[in-house]
């Protein structure tokens, strides 16, 4: 792509919304759509440069048919394997073992862990027991856990409020992940931008006042919550943790980068954290290059193939300035990371398979 040196330059192709229908006077921050003004390089990454596997994905699909259209999307886009966490016990997670196992090789499925009576004296074995019965319904690991700092509240029927991932009352679930080689997926707090002040100041804001915690009272602060998943891999060896969304700490990576020299049984899931990452994508490189065996792909952005075709243009290509505003609501462009062949390797398909490999 050119750019012109004599006369008017072009004008930017259309976002979906026109001046007309917004008036500047009356925009609002959810209506800024913004077009990149630079005439550069566009790189289209048709499929991954190596089989991926999407280390976060959910149950996206109800019936065979959705289900097959699935596989047609991950076929055209070089998508080997997407690894579904349900959440889910009991009924529903067999409801949804049955539907993916049309595609034993193309889907592996997470379950949750069942919190029923989590506050009860008796709680422990019979959500154990529940867990054994699913790896053996076919779950390869439990996920996604989640907690934004009120306590565990992401897994099927039950919340838990008020518990955390380092409460001595995980401590028997955990270590039977550690046994059975599963791994625990798990979600901790949020960007910092949702916990800042709402104000001008708020680089994030765009995004951040859908999504925002800093009006909640009695919640974890950002520091607090991640510090829980310290707490647990620390004090859980023998079991593989994921960190989803790079724990959240996109803002700091040292953060992360802190927790993976100090515990060999961490990893980290990238997905639906393009947006904040391809803002900084020397530091991004710098990252990648210094932890590339702990890192894996994610997205837990749906099925669309251009939103895959996305990610993958943000991993592997140095195009610079653009935007996407179907994976980003911030106000800011994205750039590529610019990771080299070796390092996206690991980072689509090595490192996964090593997580997900049962024990010997």
């Amino acid at each position: 792509m050119g750019t012109s040196c004599a006369g008017d330059p072009a004008p930017p192709e259309t976002a979906g919304s026109s001046e007309e229908s917004h008036p500047v006077e009356t925009l609002k921050l959810s209506d800024f759509k913004p077009v990149s003004r630079y005439q550069m390089p566009a790189t289209r990454v048709e499929k991954a440069r190596f089989p991926a596997i999407d280390l976060h994905a959910h149950p996206y699909v109800d019936n065979e048919a959705e289900l097959d259209e699935w596989v047609q999307i991950m076929d055209e886009v070089g998508l080997d394997k997407s690894v579904v966490m349900t959440y889910a016990t009991g009924a529903r997670f067999d409801t949804l073992a049955r539907l993916f196992s049309k595609y034993p090789d193309r889907f592996i499925l997470f379950c949750g862990f069942d919190y029923t009576g989590f506050e009860d004296p008796g709680f422990g074995p019979a959500a154990v027991a529940e867990l054994e019965r699913c790896v053996q319904a076919g779950a390869r690991g439990v996920g996604e856990l989640g907690d934004k700092g009120k306590g565990l509240f992401y897994s099927k029927p039950t919340p838990a409020y008020g518990m955390h991932i380092d409460d001595p009352r995980m401590k028997p679930l955990i270590e039977k992940c550690g046994e059975l080689g599963i791994p625990i997926s798990i979600h901790v707090a949020e960007p910092i931008w949702m916990y800042d002040d709402m104000n001008a100041q708020n680089d994030g804001l765009m995004n951040a006042f859908k999504w925002r915690l800093d009006n909640q009272e009695g919640i974890l602060g950002h520091g607090e919550t991640v510090q829980t998943l310290d707490n647990a891999v620390k004090a859980n060896p023998n079991t593989t943790f994921i960190a989803c969304h790079y724990a959240n700490c996109s803002y700091d990576l040292s953060i992360l980068g802190g927790m993976f020299d100090r515990y060999p049984n961490l990893y980290a899931d990238i997905g639906a954290r393009y947006a904040e990452t391809a803002a900084i994508p020397r530091t991004v490189n710098r990252f990648f290059q210094q932890y590339q065996d702990r890192l894996v792909y994610g997205t837990d952005m749906g099925t669309d193939p251009e939103m895959y075709r996305t990610t993958f243009r943000i991993l592997e290509s140095e195009d610079e300035h653009f935007y996407d505003h179907n994976i980003s609501s911030y106000h800011w462009s994205m750039n590529g990371y610019g990771l080299p062949p070796e390092v996206l390797e690991k980072v689509y398909r090595d490192n996964a398979l090593r997580i997900l490999s049962p024990p010997k």
